[in-house]
């Protein structure tokens, strides 16, 4: 017989771009599993986590289930290094994951990194509804999420209405306060993050590609950007934008295009319009992903199913089951009838 026990007390660190859910991700399957916990939010927008611990601390957990401890990057490296905490799980930037990983000795590992996520828009699709979608998907949250759409491959049959449409789109889009309800568009976390992404689109259309909206940015605001025609080996194409750009390309064989969606360090998600079930058994067993949405954007996630990917996009999987799976460990009990 077998039962899961818990992996002991966790070490969790959680990110700036959705400092409430992302959190929820990590503490309630910790309450679950029976893990006493240490959260470290995110240092520019640590308040999410703290409700949760005022929230937590309104109950009957026992005393020192959990800790939630706001500080610095430079702050929190005992999250990694003790070894009275049995496991940690980090959803940020792939930099630090992976350094954060070779740091943490015997202790198991989750980490939830970053994308260049691509979506595919094949021959036969509904054109408007893979619009709307595409724009929602690569420009939601200013672009602030690592399974925001980047990269947008467009069959050839379709590309310069699929490409006429986006832009028009884009160009509407609201940009402002995001404390107006009509506000699309917002700042990006910093000002620091608009310059590096400003200068890899200013970097593209230096190399030839064609900027079909937006490329403008004031302060912390950068506009909703899309680009066509860029140089396959730039930044804006090969890292994480993590920011308002995506980037149009065509082809024409859905081979192909799976091979291009897999040129990437990243594996997180992928968006597939298409409506031929061959092709979709296909993208599900050659992409290098973690998940491939059908019929949506790669942006599409609920909290309970196994999200993560592979590559420099991470290890393990997060969603209530799997978490709490990773937070426990098997333990055998084998019983021998000596008669």
């Amino acid at each position: 017989m077998w039962k899961r026990v818990p992996i002991g007390p966790c070490s969790f660190i959680s990110p700036f771009n959705f400092p409430l859910n992302l959190a929820a991700h990590k503490v309630a399957p910790a309450i679950a599993a029976g893990c006493p916990f240490v959260l470290k939010p995110a240092s520019l927008t640590p308040i999410g986590a703290i409700i949760i611990g005022e929230v937590l601390a309104e109950t009957d957990l026992p005393k020192g289930a959990f800790s939630i401890l706001p500080c610095h990057r430079d702050g929190a490296d005992l999250f990694t290094t003790d070894d009275r905490l049995k496991l940690l799980s980090f959803t940020g930037s792939p930099e630090v994951g992976w350094q954060l990983k070779a740091k943490a000795g015997k202790k198991p590992v989750v980490l939830e990194l970053g994308g260049n996520a691509a979506c595919v828009v094949d021959e036969g699709t509904d054109l408007d509804d893979a619009v709307a979608r595409i724009v929602f998907g690569a420009y939601y949250q200013s672009g602030q999420s690592c399974i925001s759409v980047q990269r947008i491959l467009v069959h050839e049959a379709h590309y310069e209405e699929v490409r006429d449409k986006l832009a028009v789109a884009v160009k509407a889009l609201p940009s402002g306060d995001p404390k107006d309800e009509k506000t699309f568009i917002g700042p990006m976390i910093s000002e620091k993050e608009a310059v590096r992404l400003h200068d890899w689109i200013l970097d593209a259309t230096s190399k030839g590609a064609n900027l079909l909206a937006g490329g403008t940015r004031q302060g912390a605001m950068l506009q909703a950007t899309l680009l066509e025609n860029v140089d396959p080996s730039l930044d804006v194409n090969t890292q994480e934008a993590f920011g308002p750009v995506a980037i149009l390309s065509r082809f024409s064989d859905f081979d192909l295009a799976l091979q291009e969606v897999n040129n990437s360090a990243f594996g997180l998600q992928t968006g597939i319009f298409t409506r031929d079930i061959y092709k979709i058994q296909k993208a599900w067993d050659e992409l290098e992903v973690g998940g491939v949405v059908i019929g949506d954007v790669p942006s599409w996630r609920v909290d309970h199913m196994p999200y993560g990917g592979v590559k420099d996009s991470g290890l393990g999987r997060e969603g209530v089951r799997y978490a709490i799976e990773d937070m426990t460990e098997l333990r055998l009990l084998v019983v021998r009838n000596p008669a």
